[in-house]
């Protein structure tokens, strides 16, 4: 089956960007314009369908700054090809585009189509394979910093792999690439707090994912990628990017686990943009899910959801919507049935017990879950469990000269826990 010809790879950052069609993207670099001081820009499908085509035009620097912030990545990762390039200077001489994310970050390698006949045995899919699953494993324990450079590598390893294979191992090594890069995207978005490196990663993902031809695989990376401008408070943003995941789950299996988490998703980006009540509507129907019940199973790579995930995030909810009795109760449940190797969650969860402390007016219980949500992230750092103990401190401001909100403080800025803060 052939491939579709012109700038595949404009056409995929597109899609995890949330722009489902050409036209959304035009909308969306002339609405953005503004906000750069470029007044009177307008941009059609017509544009974006040659910047799409097989011999992609390179943009006015105007819609090259605003497409670049839109979508996350260089021009030359885009597609494009400089005019430098073209008239034949050398890259060395050239003007560079600047790449969003941290400027020590490592950049990452297309994914490749098949080009060359198959060189390696098929087992070296399965071997792949089985070295992800062990990653997938050793997130749960090992410091973030020490395990996401070994994702990448070996998501480097499966990139020089790829072109060497032929389906069925072919689509066996892409989808542990795509699992790979979704890992290392998670990390960097939920453990090192680097959400513009967390895009251009999970956008490497997607195109494994495409390679694989597997659209729960698909479907998963879309919706992480709608924590992004979730967590931003970009409510269009998420929300078109919840629709292509929701899109894509309906090609494939998907199990009422698969289809809850979804709505988890989609519930906690409508929290952080200020919609409690349309996120108490999604987690109510992702527990009428789960009480239903569904004939597909689970892929075993969505290790991060369960039953006491899901009452986790209900429980934030209520936290924001301010039913404080229901969200002690809903968070302390979920508490209980956390499994023991859940430790990342389990100081999640201990920060919104004592935010719920605070909001209730006790400092002495809020501290005392804070203190033990420090004590659980000494043993296993998790950058989004700091932040919720970061946001229980500044709402106990009032009490700060209170003896127990002085011994959080010794204990959030202790040596160790100063320098691990630091360190990640």
């Amino acid at each position: 089956m052939s491939r579709p010809a012109g700038n595949t790879r404009l056409k995929s950052a597109r899609v995890a960007a949330g722009y489902n069609s050409q036209q959304a993207l035009a909308d969306a670099i002339t609405a953005a314009a503004p906000r750069f001081g470029i007044r009177g820009l307008a941009v059609g499908v017509r544009q974006v369908r040659r910047w799409e085509s097989a011999t992609p035009p390179w943009p006015q620097p105007d819609v090259h700054r605003v497409l670049t912030h839109l979508l996350g990545q260089s021009m030359e990762d885009l597609g494009f090809t400089p005019p430098w390039e073209e008239s034949g200077r050398s890259a060395e001489s050239a003007p560079r585009t600047q790449t969003i994310g941290p400027s020590s970050a490592p950049r990452l390698a297309n994914v490749p189509n098949q080009t060359i006949a198959r060189t390696q045995p098929a087992s070296v899919g399965r071997d792949f394979e089985a070295v992800t699953r062990a990653h997938r494993h050793l997130y749960w324990s090992v410091t973030p910093t020490d395990l996401h450079p070994a994702i990448l590598e070996h998501a480097r390893l499966g990139i020089a792999l790829l072109p060497a294979l032929a389906d069925p191992t072919r689509r066996t090594l892409a989808a542990a690439l795509a699992e790979s890069y979704l890992l290392a995207g998670r990390i960097e978005f939920f453990d090192l707090r680097q959400p513009d490196r967390a895009g251009e990663t999970l956008l490497r993902a997607l195109q494994a994912a495409g390679e694989a031809d597997d659209p729960l695989l698909g479907s998963a990376v879309l919706a992480h990628t709608a924590f992004i401008p979730g967590w931003a408070g970009d409510r269009d943003g998420a929300a078109e990017r919840m629709i292509a995941a929701r899109t894509y789950a309906r090609r494939g299996p998907a199990s009422a686990e698969f289809v809850a988490w979804l709505d988890a998703v989609e519930a906690e980006c409508e929290t952080r943009c200020g919609d409690t009540r349309t996120a108490l509507n999604l987690i109510a129907h992702a527990e009428d899910v789960l009480a239903t019940g569904s004939e597909n199973a689970t892929p075993p790579w969505m290790d991060w959801f369960s039953p006491a995930r899901l009452a986790a995030f209900k429980g934030n909810v209520q936290l924001k919507a301010g039913h404080l009795p229901q969200a002690r109760s809903t968070l302390g449940a979920a508490l209980e049935d956390l499994l023991p190797e859940a430790e990342k969650q389990r100081s999640v969860l201990l920060g919104d017990l004592a935010a719920v402390e605070a909001a209730a007016g006790d400092p002495q219980a809020a501290c005392a879950y804070a203190i033990r949500a420090l004590e659980q992230l000494a043993l296993t750092w998790y950058a989004t469990g700091m932040e919720r103990v970061r946001e229980v401190r500044r709402g106990l401001a009032k009490w700060q000269n209170d003896d127990c909100v002085r011994d959080l403080d010794d204990r959030l800025y202790a040596w160790g826990t100063t320098v691990s803060a630091l360190q990640h």
